[in-house]
């Protein structure tokens, strides 16, 4: 993991003005050891780890000693309003500290809750963490690899397969990946010119490769797919090549309409199609983009050619409810390329951290009393 700056002039810079305040308060008037409660609102999967060895190095460089007790191990689910970990240790090294380490836990515990039901709605289907690319920079980067990670075991835990890699270097190690998953975006297929001449540059490059290619550039992916399932028909057959599709949500797969989308569906999963749908579920089952519907007939037509062992990777805004959908109409997905594990409410993220104890004396403001309830230790 890594922690960041821990120069005390970053610290300032980056703290709320009242916490500096705070601290030179108490550094003048006398120091208190305090023990803070953090909790979110709703309910997440705890992923405490980056706060935690931030802390823990603060702690180091300040020649201090806190003492960080999880409520819950990494992983487990917690629920809204249910402390997520108390920190204790004095209140003069503490207090400038607190918007750090709230920045640290929040998105981490939302966004694994998140990674930890796409999993659980899939879990035949492995999963790709592509959600660098809308990331505000390398620290929020790094949170969402983590939190997909930490969601992901969890689920494996239950017998997901769960995330298998995600798309950079930096951060695979969260994957136990040596390095990022990936062959060529939308911008490859057009400086080739056609997708069959991309996935012939690829194989040329990297001949010792899997191959995964893109299919929607033309919004011919039927006939893209089968043009380079044969030609490269050996790969085919041994189950080294994928087809990805992630068609625009302003127009439908290859040969499809809302009317044959719902033929299809009725030839694999009428089951789908007959309970109330919202429209939203409705757009995911037979509706534009990558939906069931485009799915089923990309397996269909690879079926009919010859090309069973050829995979299907699904990518396009596959958050919690699209996968729970997919699910649904059991679509025959086998890998997910997603980073809709970012939370999208980003409100819901906001942890906050309360004392609930000065030398030992339990206290807390009005309203925030349920915090004391949970604490199972002397706190003297």
């Amino acid at each position: 993991m890594t922690a960041a700056p821990l120069d005390p002039a970053d610290i300032t810079s980056r703290t709320d003005a009242y916490f500096n305040r705070t601290r030179e308060i108490v550094a003048k008037f006398g120091d208190s050891k305090v023990t803070y409660a953090v909790f979110l609102r709703r309910p997440v999967v705890s992923a405490p780890a980056l706060m935690v060895d931030w802390l823990q190095a603060v702690s180091a460089a300040r020649g201090q000693k806190f003492e960080i007790e999880l409520t819950h191990p990494e992983g487990a689910w917690i629920g809204a309003g249910e402390p997520l970990v108390y920190i204790t240790g004095s209140f003069a090294a503490l207090a400038d500290l607190e918007t750090i380490f709230l920045q640290k836990i929040g998105a981490t515990c939302v966004a694994a809750h998140n990674a930890f039901q796409m999993c659980m709605a899939l879990p035949q289907a492995s999963f790709l963490a592509m959600e660098a690319r809308h990331c505000a920079g390398a620290e929020m980067q790094e949170m969402m690899a983590y939190a997909a990670s930490v969601g992901s075991k969890a689920a494996q835990a239950e017998g997901a397969k769960g995330f298998i890699g995600n798309a950079n270097d930096w951060t695979a190690r969260y994957f136990n990946a040596a390095c990022g998953f990936g062959t060529m975006p939308h911008a490859l297929i057009g400086y080739a010119g056609s997708t069959l001449r991309a996935a012939e540059m690829y194989v040329e490059t990297y001949p010792a490769d899997n191959l995964t290619v893109l299919v929607d550039y033309f919004g011919r992916e039927i006939s893209d797919a089968l043009a380079v399932c044969a030609r490269f028909d050996e790969m085919a057959a041994a189950g080294k090549l994928s087809v990805r599709l992630d068609t625009h949500g302003g127009r439908f797969l290859e040969g499809l309409d809302p009317q044959e989308s719902y033929a299809v569906l009725e030839r694999h999963a009428p089951g789908a199609l007959r309970r109330y749908r919202s429209q939203t579920e409705l757009r995911y089952l037979i509706g534009t983009g990558v939906s069931a519907a485009s799915v089923w007939r990309m397996r269909e037509a690879l079926d009919e050619a010859g090309y069973p062992h050829v995979k299907i990777v699904a990518s396009s805004g596959f958050g919690v409810e699209k996968c729970s959908v997919m699910a649904d109409a059991h679509t025959p997905i086998d890998v997910v390329g997603t980073g809709s594990f970012i939370p999208e409410q980003w409100s819901e993220t906001y942890a906050t951290a309360d004392i609930v104890a000065y030398n030992g004396e339990p206290m807390v403001k009005i309203g925030r009393e349920f915090l004391l309830k949970s604490v199972k230790r002397d706190l003297g």
